[in-house]
């Protein structure tokens, strides 16, 4: 997901702000007619009325901006549901990144962002934006249980590493992608609090 921070830093303003727009509604308008591999630079500054040495400037390759296109299409639309618990909120939060991510475009956007990697750094690469924005909705998730008093929290860290790491490794690596029912059976496993059981909701 592999862009340094001199390419994909903080949203930029002005006419930077204007190319990246209008590269971005170009790749996504010419990954509407063709195939994603079919896409060159060229074809990309063309539709976006741009020269092509100002994407290179900008994202250096292609691969990269295209990482950058599906990062953007991968930022959550909005706060996480609430259920009025801490496993009804991370079910219904993880059931629909499960559907997202298992979608063909969903499949699309990771092969994107993987395919402009490089290994994650504190220069903000896309792929650690990707984790930001997945930590963040789980952050969320996590300050509502805090906030009715609810105990024996895991952390965020914790949730990526438990929960959505086996998710993307089986989408990616495994012969058969997850399931719902591989999840539900899974989610309960990762809160060990007492009294708690499988998708337990407060009245």
């Amino acid at each position: 997901m592999l862009v340094t921070s001199s390419r994909s830093g903080p949203r930029p303003g002005g006419r930077a702000a204007r190319v990246q727009a209008a590269v971005h509604a170009a790749v996504k308008a010419l990954q509407a007619e063709m195939p994603t591999s079919d896409l060159t630079v060229p074809l990309v500054a063309a539709r976006a009325g741009v020269t092509p040495s100002t994407i290179y400037r900008r994202w250096g390759d292609l691969s990269a901006l295209l990482a950058d296109v599906a990062v953007e299409l991968l930022r959550p639309d909005g706060d996480p549901p609430d259920t009025g618990t801490l496993l009804g909120d991370l079910a219904a939060w993880s059931e629909l990144y499960l559907e997202e991510m298992s979608s063909e475009i969903g499949q699309a956007m990771v092969r994107d962002v993987l395919g402009g990697s490089t290994p994650p750094s504190a220069d903000d690469p896309a792929s650690c934006r990707c984790h930001a924005f997945t930590e963040s909705q789980l952050e969320t998730i996590l300050e509502r249980a805090r906030q009715r008093g609810e105990r024996d929290l895991p952390t965020a860290d914790a949730l990526m590493d438990d929960l959505i790491a086996p998710i993307l490794y089986r989408l990616l690596f495994a012969p058969r992608p997850p399931t719902l029912e591989w999840l539900r059976a899974r989610l309960p496993t990762l809160l060990r609090g007492p009294g708690q059981s499988a998708f337990q909701r407060k009245p």
